[in-house]
């Protein structure tokens, strides 16, 4: 019937939910390239770049 030990049958109904909606989500076809787009703008702003008003 049901395991004890299982670690899916201890998880909650939001915990479920959310690893089968991410689990969809990583199964849905991505554009090439996306991967680590936000490391790489997050990398090419220089300190201070974003608050203009707070240089002298």
């Amino acid at each position: 019937m049901t395991d004890p030990t299982d670690p899916k049958s201890a998880e909650t109904p939001m915990a479920r939910a959310l690893r089968m909606k991410r689990a969809a989500n990583d199964a849905k076809p991505k554009p090439p390239g996306r991967e680590r787009s936000g490391a790489k703008q997050m990398s090419g702003i220089a300190a201070g770049a974003s608050k203009p008003w707070l240089k002298k």
